[in-house]
């Protein structure tokens, strides 16, 4: 007898329908676990395209500011055509147009149009979207219209056109002039035929009259300059024997007399001088331009008042080649005109680039010096911890703050000190009682010192450590009081101190120096940072390879250490210039001028004059930018100025870079 087993009631297991037999049991299927190798994140492709993102937008950006520098500052210089428009309301604008624009009307804007205009107004928005178009025209003038700029409405303009003779005139001040050419006057007679006869002998008479105004200009700056300073520096020399033998010494009475002849022979030198400028004044007022304006009546402009002037509309492509080429060479070699908002930045390009070069050669030793000390021999330490976070924290200290610093310690205080000596000077016994503290300091310190090498100390080598402390301290000492010393001399007087009883101090007040150090105190942290970082990438193997060949702690630094991390500390150069270069708040407080076309580099003795204000670019932006009555025209200088900017960055670290070749060439090839 078989027996037949039954499956359990309610197992669960499924049955083969009609087979008439049922299934195994089977166990559940495991669930498969993931891998933490098989995400995404293991593989990384979430922060690749993180990373990848996040610099293509830092690309994006950097290129889309240059793009629009460069775009706004090339095209500042080209010229561009006149254009008449006659508008609804009877207005008549010649000028330039600057930019154009849509934008959406008032409801009530058409209302006092004609009707056909109103209509094809309406038409033309409507089938816009209830968008217009707009264009701000530059129309000059400002004598006439007070209002450089003019926004006119396309639907307003009833009339367009394009007359030949509109001239753009350059003026020395108050901007252009735009008008139509009427005539060329002479001793005020009117002597050409037609509009086209007075634009030829415009040509003719125009350079003359310019090259006159540069002798002018140049005798009242370098001649009457150079009376001047002879005046001044007799009066300065009377002042200054004044202070040192008294009024009733011979060489006071000296001084006097000679301070009077100075002043007889300058007053002669002024009076020739000024004939010499008026002749060529009066022989300039001679030709006159007379231009239409389509404000008001003819006016009459001096051609010694143009700076240029040309047929807008009738210019082919290299003669707008030429008047590109014409500002771009004035705006380079040139001083500034109208408030810096026309005519050349040389003055502020030389002292953006004497300023920033001053500043390395302050900076860069002294960072490199710093970050050697650090990474080479500073032992690691509490002191050590915290004066690289002073320095880390140096970096981030706003740049005003250096400025406020810049002008207390190196103005009011070394400057002063330089032009006239201590202001409380210690009596001579103190003085000397000092200098023999310091010195016996002195002497101490060095016999200590010795005492502490390791041949002489050997007895005592417990205490040792201790002699070193006790002669580092005693150099420090000594090094105070030297200080001190020198700030409480009673033999030191200063090397100017007659200006400054003049109130016209010499040091004492900002200068080019005192602003490239305190750029240079502004810069230092990041050349630290620069150097250390370059020093710590040297590996430790090649350092103890050359102590296995004998070469002393010096000499593995001199041959190897910074042969290899020189790349790293040019680096650190660059961006200490780049950040200096582009710096304007403590530019303020230490030395530069909106205005100051005496450069610190000229032919008057000693021909170097640190102590000159400066003008900069960065400066520049800011003062034309923000502090000119008239945005609008001043926009164009500003992409350009910064455009130079950017390009005289460019080229001092293009310069950088090309040292750092040739100093990795010839450091690396020269071991041992």
């Amino acid at each position: 007898m078989s027996s037949k087993t039954s499956p359990p009631l309610g197992s669960g297991s499924p049955t083969a329908a009609g087979s008439g037999f049922s299934a195994a049991p089977t166990s559940p299927r495991p669930r498969r676990r993931g891998s933490s190798h098989a995400t995404l994140l293991a593989h990384g492709e979430p922060q690749l395209w993180l990373t990848g993102g996040a610099l293509a937008i830092a690309i994006l950006l950097i290129v889309g500011l240059l793009v629009l520098v460069v775009y706004q500052g090339i095209g500042t210089f080209w010229p561009r055509p006149l254009v008449e428009l006659k508008l609804a309301d009877g207005s008549v604008l010649l000028g330039e147009t600057a930019r154009s624009e849509r934008y959406r009307p008032e409801a009530d804007a058409l209302d006092k149009l004609p009707s056909p205009m109103a209509a094809m107004a309406r038409h033309g928005i409507a089938a816009d979207g209830g968008w217009a178009t707009r264009r701000l025209v530059r129309v000059g003038n400002f004598e006439l219209t007070h209002a450089p700029f003019r926004w006119a409405d396309d639907f307003r303009v009833a009339e367009e056109t394009r007359p030949d003779w509109a001239l753009t005139i350059e003026r020395l001040e108050i901007g252009r002039f735009y008008g139509r050419l009427e005539a060329l006057l002479v001793d005020g007679k009117v002597v050409s035929a037609s509009p086209a006869d007075a634009w030829k002998q415009f040509r003719q008479a125009h350079p003359e009259v310019r090259a006159r105004w540069r002798q002018r200009v140049a005798i009242d700056k370098d001649e009457n300059g150079a009376v001047r300073r002879k005046m001044k520096q007799a009066t300065l020399e009377q002042v200054q024997a004044e202070l040192d033998y008294g009024k009733d010494s011979p060489h006071y009475a000296a001084a006097v007399t000679g301070r009077t002849e100075m002043e007889a022979w300058g007053q002669s030198q002024f009076k020739e001088i000024l004939g010499r400028i008026d002749r060529l004044k009066a022989e300039n007022a001679r030709y006159r331009l007379r231009v239409k304006p389509v404000q008001g009546p003819a006016q009459d402009i001096a051609l010694e008042d143009i700076v240029r002037a040309y047929p807008a509309n009738q210019l082919g492509l290299w003669s707008k080649l030429g008047i590109y080429a014409s500002r771009w060479r004035e705006f380079l070699l040139d001083d500034p005109l109208q408030s810096n908002r026309a005519g050349g930045y040389f003055p502020a390009i030389w002292g953006t680039v004497a300023m920033t070069l001053i500043m390395t050669l302050f900076a860069v030793p002294f960072g490199v010096l710093a970050a050697l000390y650090l990474r080479e021999y500073a032992k690691p330490g509490p002191i050590t911890s915290a004066v690289r976070i002073a320095i880390n924290n140096l970096a981030g200290v706003p740049s005003i703050v250096f400025g406020a610093f810049g002008l207390g310690f190196f103005c009011y205080g070394v400057g002063k000190f330089i032009d006239g000596g201590p202001e409380d000077p210690w009596p001579e016994g103190t003085w000397f009682m000092l200098l023999a503290i310091a010195v016996a300091a002195g002497v101490a310190a060095f016999f200590i010192g010795l005492a502490s090498r390791p041949a002489m100390a050997e007895s005592l080598a417990a205490g040792r450590p201790r002699l070193r402390r006790v002669s580092v301290a005693l150099w420090l000492a000594s090094l105070g009081l030297v200080v001190t010393m020198i700030v409480t001399s009673p033999f030191f007087h200063g090397f100017y101190r007659a200006s400054l009883v003049s109130n016209d101090p010499t040091f004492g007040k900002g200068g080019l120096l005192w602003a490239a150090l305190t750029l240079a105190l502004l810069t230092v942290p990041v050349v630290i940072v620069a150097t250390e970082e370059a020093l710590a990438a040297v590996p430790n193997s090649m350092r103890e390879g050359s102590y296995a060949c004998g070469a002393s702690h010096w000499q593995t630094i001199r041959r190897i250490v910074l042969p290899r991390a020189m790349p790293g500390i040019m680096t650190g150069m660059i961006l200490a210039m780049a950040r200096g270069a582009g710096e304007v708040a403590p530019l303020m407080l230490v030395g530069v001028k909106k205005w100051s076309p005496d450069l610190p580099l000229d032919s008057v003795f000693p021909y170097l004059h640190p102590d000159r204000s400066f003008m900069h670019l960065a400066y520049m932006i800011y003062d034309v930018g923000f502090q000119s009555p008239d945005s609008e025209a001043a926009k164009p200088m500003v992409y350009t100025t910064t455009l130079l900017l950017i390009a005289i960055v460019a080229v001092l670290n293009l310069g950088a870079i090309g040292l750092r070749r040739r100093l990795r060439r010839k450091f690396m090839t020269d071991q041992f």
